[in-house]
């Protein structure tokens, strides 16, 4: 290898010299050229959209894959093909993967048994989420991740090098000023050194046409920073739109499960505990949530006929008290939400206790006997989490 030993020799200098004259900037005993307001101004935006840029990307990539080292070394993976510059193959989602397991357990426990068909029915859908999420992952990836990717690893590279090679020809410029200042000092004592005035003035012409040229260059590429925004802001509306067009798919599938599970229980158990009998209530009341973990949830609305959300109360001529409990058939449940009761024949529940609940012949199947100590009344099945 060859070295250039007079252009090394001369690189070391003018590092000492720009290192010097940047610690006496910082000590304040040498002056230091400003830059103008306005490249000032284009700087601080700059920074700032890369900070942010950066933090937005790296929180978006935390969105779409929660966990970086899962069983699929996905994160690692998307790594070794970047570097390869080959496109990422697709993967089985998380939701395709349980859907997959539940379909294979259908397979061993009887798909003609009840659990055996619920969970082919469960199956199918959960591999649709996972599509669904696939699909959404993919075009987030494309359309948001990808353009932030370019800013960062592209343009923002392109301003940095171009701000470093700023900042090294204001030193230059101010290494010049310094010269002269000392040269026309040392000109005042002796007439000798008027000939390195001039030397020092011309060398302090050419860094401030180089500085003026490169201050040119990087106001150019910092004011580029309104199109980055600009490009930004359509592939953030392009993000929203995937994740609108997700959820709304998530939600309808979920809707279309619910309707399907609530059929197959009435056509299985007719009579069972928590039986929904009209299956247009699903849409509108789903599964309970304990409140606990979700504050501010209202509880869930109780199964209506007529109106969905509004309580249907309990229908026939029964008489609370002088139902019995029966020997076998009742069971513990937990109270998921605070209930107050309407009449004498409904017993208010507090979240998180234990009751023992059980039906009687006749009794509507949204509502179950529930007993506290010499307390009897009836509660609503939705504001219960059954206990096996």
């Amino acid at each position: 290898m060859d070295f250039n030993l007079k252009k090394l020799t001369s690189d070391a200098g003018v590092f000492f010299t720009r290192a010097v004259q940047f610690t006496e900037e910082k000590l304040g005993s040498a002056e230091k050229t400003e830059l103008d307001a306005h490249l000032e101004n284009l700087i601080a935006r700059a920074d700032c959209t890369k900070n942010w840029t950066e933090k937005i990307f790296r929180q978006t990539e935390v969105l779409l894959q929660p966990n970086p080292i899962d069983h699929t070394g996905a994160r690692i993976e998307e790594f070794f093909y970047e570097k390869l510059d080959k496109k990422i193959p697709s993967r089985t989602t998380n939701g395709e993967l349980l859907g997959q397991y539940m379909l294979d357990a259908a397979k061993d426990f009887g798909p003609g048994t009840p659990y055996g068909s619920t969970l082919i029915t469960v199956g199918e859908y959960q591999s649709r989420l996972g599509g669904a999420e696939r699909e959404f992952l993919q075009t987030s990836a494309i359309n948001f991740l990808t353009p932030l990717r370019n800013f960062l690893e592209g343009d923002w590279r392109t301003i940095s090098k171009e701000r470093r090679l700023l900042e090294n020809r204001r030193l230059d410029l101010d290494i010049c000023k310094a010269r002269v200042k000392k040269a026309k000092q040392a000109e005042a004592k002796a007439a000798l050194w008027s000939e390195e005035v001039d030397k020092a003035e011309q060398e302090l012409r050419v860094a401030q046409t180089e500085f003026d040229r490169q201050a040119e260059v990087t106001r150019l590429l910092l004011e580029g920073i309104s199109s980055t925004h600009v490009n930004h802001l359509r592939c953030l509306h392009e993000f929203v739109e995937a994740q609108a067009t997700y959820y709304a798919q998530c939600h309808q599938y979920m809707q279309e499960l619910q309707k399907e599970l609530s059929s197959a229980n009435s056509d299985t158990y007719p009579n069972s505990f928590a039986s929904n009998a009209n299956p247009s209530t699903s849409a509108t009341c789903p599964s309970p949530v304990s409140s606990a973990t979700l504050p501010g949830v209202s509880p869930p609305c109780l199964a209506s006929t007529s109106t969905p959300g509004i309580a249907r109360e309990p229908s026939g001529p029964l008489k609370i008290q002088d139902v019995q409990q029966p020997s076998t058939g009742h069971r513990k449940a937990k109270v998921l939400y605070d209930y107050d009761a309407h009449d004498t024949s409904e017993l208010s529940l507090l979240a998180d206790e234990l009751i023992t609940v059980y039906t009687v012949p006749g009794m509507d199947p949204d509502w179950l006997v529930g007993e506290r100590g010499n307390q009897k009344g009836k509660v609503p099945v939705t504001y219960l989490e059954l206990l096996s």
